[in-house]
């Protein structure tokens, strides 16, 4: 399956969204369901296993964060959430849910495309053994522990090495900063957020990302931590 012929899953209780979405995708080659409720959305989520799935939080029957929930119960599919909710707490809770990524609506179709081209390339190259990642000449090896760059080893403390870590195991996706600073300090330090942003300003340095314009460790203000590296499956 190509990326041009992926079934995409809309679940939106508005039919003029709906059909906006599918025209745009139909045009792009993507095969299209829908679903107008919550629990319709998620039967055909879990029966009619779609590529991807686009999913609204404001569904009629339920709200659409207990439908993103009882997908993952049974699904791995990449789900991104497209809601008029823009709030942080909404945002962060979605991606702590499972959410692959998160668009607030309205929104800019050719940059909901590219997401969508983007998380479906993710999701195909994804083999089932453990990976190298890289990103230009950066190299990060998470079973060796090791990472250089230009060929050359980067040391890291083991809090940035933590941190590393879970931004690898989601790469591509946003991780919430709750989600690192529970995991890697503890869950009584969920709210001391300037420990992970002196965690990534170093890591940016060491990493020879642009702090000014990062693009390998990139910020999703309020939210969390995108990184931008490529999976290998096997060493050169």
């Amino acid at each position: 399956m190509t990326t041009e012929h992926a079934r995409v899953l809309i679940i939106d209780d508005e039919p003029q969204i709906r059909r906006f979405l599918r025209i745009s995708l139909v045009s792009q080659g993507f095969e299209v369901s829908e679903a107008a409720t919550g629990q319709e959305g998620v039967a055909r989520a879990n029966e009619a296993s779609p590529d991807l799935v686009l999913l609204d939080l404001g569904l009629p029957d339920m709200d659409g964060q207990d439908a993103l929930d009882a997908i993952r119960q049974h699904s791995q599919v990449p789900i991104i959430v497209v809601s008029v909710r823009e709030n942080e707490a909404e945002k962060v809770r979605a991606l702590d849910n499972g959410a692959n990524d998160y668009v607030t609506k309205p929104f800019g179709i050719q940059e909901l495309l590219a997401r969508v081209r983007s998380l479906l390339r993710q999701h195909q190259r994804q083999p089932a053994h453990p990976l190298r990642y890289r990103h230009g000449e950066l190299l990060i090896d998470p079973i060796a522990h090791l990472i250089t760059l230009k060929g050359e080893p980067v040391r890291l403390t083991p809090k940035e090495y933590a941190v590393l870590g879970h931004l690898v195991r989601q790469a591509g996706r946003v991780v919430t900063q709750t989600l690192l600073l529970r995991e890697v300090w503890g869950p009584t330090h969920t709210h001391d957020s300037h420990y992970l942003r002196i965690v990534i300003s170093k890591l940016r340095h060491k990493l020879g990302d642009d702090p000014q314009a990062p693009h390998l460790l990139q910020t999703e203000a309020g939210i969390g931590y995108r990184l931008l590296v490529e999976p290998e499956e096997s060493p050169p």
